[in-house]
This record gives structure tokens, sequence and C-alpha cells, in this order.
């Protein structure tokens, strides 16, 4: 069964800043009762520069895991992750207890979503460490070592050339077994994807089913390099959606070509995400026909 979950990743919304909590609550809500199977919000502290969608760097932005912490307690079932978290951001010791704390806070809920981040203005702009790519992935997959690590419940220390971590205490431990899902956001074929491989739980690719194909087969082959079960790794893609552009119907059929490629779990963007009706005509419509 295909599975629909919700990205938020703009809060400019009417009334704002003062509607912006209750706005947050009602769109989680009405997407988890919806039936989505996810909701996530991109770790960014600055908007995203991208001027033909919009966007200006200065637009609202949440801190991932407040918003997430708030969507947790007005949800009952959908997931809860972010889309993704940039490795260098926060120290890895940290990174882990927070997200434990929201596992443990929604009844096991919680998803860590990592990459090594690419958003080198926000990082400059507020005194971030951005070190070159290379360090970068060397910080993530040492991340992804200590998560293992912090998740058994063994607080051994971990000296690796990035982080030292001598004490790593993380009680309580998370409510999902056996530990959170990982999710590594990007598709680099070299690196990011054999990560994906060695490492998490799930992906997450962008763009259209032919393109996506192509990345879950070069992820397939990681898997077989390193003995590990293809399909135990879940599948995504982060896709825009526009109900202004694109009908119910239309959109079931975009969705099932994207699940013949590969796709297991779509998230989605949706233009206009105030207007919880869409949400709803999503559930009601949509939904049904993946299912």
């Amino acid at each position: 069964m295909m599975k629909l979950g919700l990205q938020i990743n703009r809060f400019d919304w009417p009334g704002s800043p003062a509607n912006t909590g209750p706005k947050l609550a009602e769109i989680a809500r009405t997407a988890d009762q919806a039936g989505f199977a996810s909701l996530w919000v991109m770790d960014h502290l600055f908007q995203m520069d991208v001027a033909s969608w919009g966007l200006a760097a200065a637009d609202p932005m949440l801190d991932g895991y407040t918003a997430l912490s708030y969507m947790a307690a007005v949800t009952q079932r959908a997931r809860l992750g972010t889309l993704v978290t940039a490795v260098t951001y926060r120290h890895p010791g940290h990174l882990l207890k927070v997200v434990t704390n929201l596992d443990v806070l929604s009844r096991g809920r919680a998803i860590l979503g990592i990459g090594a981040g690419w958003y080198a203005r926000e990082a400059a702009g507020l005194g971030l460490p951005f070190p070159p790519l290379a360090e970068r992935f060397e910080r993530l997959e040492e991340t992804l070592q200590i998560a293992k690590l912090m998740w058994s419940g063994e607080a051994q220390p971990f000296h690796g050339k990035q982080y030292r971590l001598e004490e790593p205490i993380n009680h309580p431990l998370p409510l999902s077994r056996p530990h959170p899902p990982i999710l590594i956001g990007g598709e680099g074929e070299r690196k990011t994807l054999r990560l994906v491989a060695q490492y998490a739980d799930a992906c997450n690719v962008f763009g259209d089913a032919a393109r996506i194909s192509h990345k879950y087969a070069v992820l397939r082959e990681h898997c077989e390099r390193l003995g590990r079960p293809y399909d135990e790794v879940e599948r995504s893609t982060l896709q825009s959606v526009d109900l202004d552009a694109q009908s119910s119907d239309q959109l079931v059929e975009r969705f099932g070509a994207l699940g013949e490629a590969g796709a297991q779990h779509i998230l989605m963007s949706v233009r206009g995400v105030s207007d919880v009706s869409r949400l709803e005509r999503l559930g009601a419509e949509v939904l049904p026909q993946l299912r």
C-alpha cells in the first residue's frame, strides 16, 4: 500500500504570526484525521532563498523540532520528522536526545530525518558551522553510528574523527523499536545512497518517475554490494502538489506512475495548505484509490 505524507514548508499564512500556532495545529490535526501517514517540516532556520518559487530568506520559518513537538501534542497517528536535519547544526549527542524525547512524547512516532546539509547562507547568517562537503559527510556517517549506539541503551564511549562522546547516556530510551526510523535525504549516487544502504531505514529523492527509478536502482546496487535486502529500505519521494492545477484522478495517475517507479511513500508539499479543505479532499478522494 502506498502511503502519503505531508511536508509543511511555509508559515506565511493569513494572520501570522499570531495565527501561526492555531493554523499549524489545524493543518496537523486535519492531515492526521484524513489518513496521512506522516507529517514533516523542513529543518531550516531561514526560509529557502528561491526567487522563482516566490520565497525569500526572511520569510517566516519555524525551528523544526519545536514545530514537531507542538504537532505531536495535537495528533494521534501520523509519524513526525524533519525533511531533513542538516548534520552540522546540532551536536549529535544533543540531536539524538531531542529525537528520542520527541519519540517518547509522541508515543513512538518520531523519525530521524538527516542529511549533509546545503544551505550555507543560513549557517553563515546565524554563525553555525558549515564545513566543506567532505567533512559534512564524515560528520553525517559518524552521527548515524552514534544514533545506533545511543539508541541501543549502551553508554560506551564513541571516539571518531569528528566527534568524541565519553558517556552517551540516553534515558528514557525511545519507544519505537528497535529505534526511531532513520531517513536520509539526498540523492548523491556515490556517498548519500551508500549511506542509506548501510545505515538508514528510508530514503528520500526528488523528480519524476524516470528520475526516481534511476536513483532507486543505484540504491539497490549499494544494498547488493553491502549484502542488505533492498526492500528493508522504505523509498520515499518529495513532490509538490497543486490541487488547482490537477484533479484528484490526475494525482492518482501521477502517484501511480511514481509507485511503479518504486516509490512507497509520497511526501507532498501542498500549495495553499492553510486551506485545510485541500487536505480533506486528498484524504477523501486520493488516499482510498492508492490503498
